[in-house]
Formats: structure tokens, sequence, C-alpha cells
């Protein structure tokens, strides 16, 4: 399975659009590759460069139960799915905003043989508990942002 974007490289630069200092869009994503036997997608995009600043891994956007059939997830839209609370308590996207030095923004992409029954509004601690004995495959696109 491929998780990429039209808007940046895996280990590229996040154009500034996508963040806290643009427009704070949900960037392009493509999908591949997704095993036939998936019943669902779960996307977690988060920065552990926060553990530094904030004490703790930043939630950026949490989706779970996305169609396996996505091909694509268009830019500033939300994909079809069931939203988690992010840890700005946000449920949809939420842009890169490092306070500090350069953040890697990890986008994790994961295959499941099952829907997960997760409450809308869970955290990505329910989330990764759920997946446990269910992922089929994983991938990860990682952008970097350093604010000016």
């Amino acid at each position: 399975m491929k998780l990429t974007s039209p808007a940046f490289e895996h280990n590229g630069k996040i154009p500034p659009k996508y963040t806290c200092d643009g427009d704070d869009v949900s960037p392009p994503l493509l999908i591949s590759d997704v095993p036939q036997k998936a019943k669902s997608l779960v996307l977690i995009m988060d920065d552990p460069d926060a553990i530094k600043p904030a004490g703790k891994i930043w939630d950026h956007w949490i989706v779970w139960n996305i169609p396996p059939d996505t091909k694509e997830i268009h830019e500033g839209k939300e994909p079809k799915g069931v939203y988690g609370m992010g840890t700005s308590k946000n449920l949809g996207y939420q842009g890169p905003c490092p306070p500090d030095d350069e953040h890697r923004y990890y986008f994790q992409l994961y295959a499941l043989d099952t829907e997960l029954t997760l409450s809308y509004g869970s955290i990505k601690a329910d989330v990764e508990s759920a997946i446990q004995g269910h992922i089929l495959t994983q991938t990860e696109l990682i952008g970097l942002y350093t604010r000016k």
C-alpha cells in the first residue's frame, strides 16, 4: 500500500498553504495498492516532535472507517469516515504549526480487515488499541515543516 501527495515528497517540506501559516487546509493525498481484503482504512496524522515543547505527541488528524476503495483525498477535503478528536479538540484536519524548530508530520495509513465500532470523537489511543490484530498492512508519508 502506498500513500503519497502531489504537494510534497516523502520527507519533503510541507508547503505553508497546508499549515497554520497558510490556509490550514489538508494536503491532497493519493492512496494506492490497498489490499483486496481490506474492509476499511484508518488515517492518523501526528507530530512526534511536539514531545519536546508540549510533552506529548500532537495528534492533528484521526479518521477511521474510510472506504477501502478511496484512491484520493482532495485538497481541503475530509475523507468519508468517522472522525476522532485531535489534541486541540479538533474533529478534522489541523495543519502543522510547530512552536519551535523543524517538526516531522507523520501521515499514517492502515488497511484493516474490519470496520471499527468506536464512537465519533474517540482519541488516537482508542483507535490504536482497536486496530491491534486487524492491520493487513500500513504505510506512512512524512512531511517536514518549520515556521518562519
